[in-house]
């Protein structure tokens, strides 16, 4: 049974959560409250020394890192695969999620937050300013990445799930909770839109899991 180590809101944790359901493997969930920074208790930091969801517990190891952990279960688990068979695809897709996962996603995730308000003092408004405008820049980015890989809002690219609608679903998910102003990017909401009437996506999502507060 594959144990995977989650919080209902973090991003990285959604994309695998997105995987294993897409893939239809059995897993258990142990959550892991980041509000109450259980992540830096010493229990945990022995599994995982850098404190961060997700995790992913197989029969042997402890695999960390969200992209690591999905492309460890596209090679282990090949049905209902991520990543195209050509490999100049395979690169472009992997360009396209790094887009969100790598560049986007560390500047906007809760410990720069945190960071951002605690120790440097930021207003909230302030953090929200920091927070939208790189929403902005990314997406900029990304919407203009997607209409030229020829997207045509169903999916991120191609005409089923791969790698890159995994990687975009959460970010858009947070993006809508902090109130960012999305109507320049509409292909990335007709994507938003069409991934979540998929059943592996509404599995997935924060409000579905055990450890959602509300």
């Amino acid at each position: 049974m594959l144990e995977l180590y989650s919080y209902y809101r973090s991003s990285a944790a959604y994309r695998v959560r997105i995987a294993l359901a897409y893939k239809g493997l059995q897993w258990a969930q142990i959550p892991v409250n980041l509000l109450t920074s259980e992540q830096q208790d010493q229990t945990y930091l022995e599994l995982n020394p850098q404190g961060l969801v997700p995790a992913l517990q197989t029969d042997q190891h402890l695999l960390t890192q969200s992209l690591a952990i999905i492309e460890y279960l596209e090679d282990v688990y090949p049905a209902a695969p991520l990543l195209p068979i050509d490999s100049q695809a395979r690169a472009r897709v992997r360009s396209l999620a790094q887009q969100i996962a790598v560049d986007l996603h560390p500047l906007n995730n809760l410990r720069v937050l945190k960071y951002l308000q605690n120790d440097l003092g930021l207003s909230d408004k302030d953090k929200m300013k920091w927070y939208r405008h790189w929403i902005d820049v990314g997406f900029t980015a990304l919407e203009k990445s997607l209409e030229d890989s020829g997207s045509e809002g169903k999916f991120c690219f191609g005409d089923s799930v791969t790698l890159v609608d995994i990687c975009l679903i959460p970010q858009v998910y947070n993006a809508k909770r902090f109130e960012c102003d999305l109507s320049a990017f509409p292909l990335i909401e007709s994507v938003w839109k069409h991934c979540n009437r998929q059943p592996a996506f509404k599995q997935a999502q924060p409000e579905q899991q055990p450890d959602c507060i509300g």
